[in-house]
């Protein structure tokens, strides 16, 4: 059978964690069942449980990816042409599209990383935009945008203004406040902060 084939080839580990991620993203991960997630690609709970010993050895790997696509959409932002506060603009704009598109991955994500079983893979991942958010801001400094002080410090404030506003996004706490105008207000107000 197909499935059989793909477990073969080695496609089963990818097979499980796309559909996981699809289960996770819709209806959250309580929704998760290891034994339904097999009969949905078509293969035994045994044949699964070679790639995840249990639910929390999938959540780690649905996180790492969540991490992994988040990192890659911060990093792209970023990357964008423009001025240093546009940049800076496009990557807080696209953690907070991020949050909005995939709430109850982004929960796994958070979760995930704090559970004493984490992987160390998983940890290292999930400090990477951070580390990218402080080395923007250095950049910043160093060009004369961002004023002196700790660049950890302002990364840190940065980091918790957006998050915040995508938290208030993902928990409808805007009051009807589309999304897009409150991460843009956050983000201009941050900014005005951090500028020389």
């Amino acid at each position: 059978m197909t499935s059989e084939r793909a477990y073969h080839h080695g496609n089963l580990r990818s097979a499980l964690l796309e559909r996981a991620w699809e289960v996770v993203d819709a209806d959250g991960a309580d929704s998760l069942s290891l034994r339904q997630l097999a009969r949905d690609v078509g293969v035994s709970h045994g044949a699964s449980a070679r790639h995840f010993r249990d639910k929390q050895a999938l959540l780690d790997a649905i996180a790492i990816e969540g991490f992994v696509r988040l990192n890659s959409a911060l990093a792209d932002a970023a990357a964008e042409p423009g001025s240093f506060s546009e940049r800076f603009g496009s990557a807080g704009g696209a953690y907070v599209g991020f949050a909005v598109a995939h709430p109850a991955i982004l929960s796994v994500m958070y979760t995930a990383k704090h559970h004493p079983d984490a992987s160390a893979e998983l940890v290292g991942l999930s400090h990477v935009s951070m580390a990218a958010l402080v080395a923007l801001v250095e950049t910043g400094q160093e060009a004369g945008e961002i004023r002196p002080g700790s660049a950890e410090e302002q990364a840190l404030v940065a980091f918790a203004a957006v998050h915040g506003v995508a938290t208030l996004a993902t928990d409808d706490l805007l009051n009807g406040v589309p999304w897009q105008d409150a991460a843009h207000a956050t983000i201009s107000f941050v900014w005005r902060g951090l500028s020389a």
